[in-house]
C-alpha cells in the first residue's frame, strides 16, 4: 500500500510517565488497521519523557474516518491524560526506508 497522508508528532509525557505513554501508544487501535501503513513510536535518548510518533496512512480521508471512531477518541483521551504541554505535529508523508525491531 502507498502512503498519501501522514504526520510526525512529538509529545512530552508527564514527569516519569514516558514508559506508560510508550506502552499505550504501542497498543494503539490503529495498528490492526490496514490503511495505517506506518506507525512508529520512538523516544528521546536525552529525555525519556519525550516521545515521537510517525504515522502514514493510505489517505487523509481514511485517517479522518478512523479518528472519528469511538475507539480512536477514547485512545486519544487516554494519551492526553499522560501528556503535558502542547504536542507538536508536523505534516509528513513517509516514502520509504527500513525498520527492524
Amino acid at each position: 500500500m502507498t502512503v498519501h497522508h501522514g504526520f510526525h508528532a512529538t509529545m512530552t509525557a508527564r514527569p516519569g510517565r514516558g514508559d506508560e505513554l510508550v506502552e499505550l501508544l504501542l497498543a494503539a487501535p490503529s495498528l490492526p488497521n490496514a490503511d495505517c501503513v506506518v506507525f512508529l513510536v520512538g523516544r528521546s535518548a536525552a529525555d525519556r519523557d519525550v516521545v515521537h510518533v510517525t504515522e502514514g496512512w493510505t489517505s487523509e480521508a481514511v485517517h479522518s474516518a478512523f479518528f472519528a471512531t469511538e475507539a480512536a477518541r477514547s485512545f486519544t483521551a487516554q494519551v492526553q491524560q499522560l501528556v503535558t504541554g502542547e504536542s507538536r505535529y508536523e505534516d509528513l508523508v513517509p516514502v520509504g526506508g527500513k525498520a527492524a525491531f
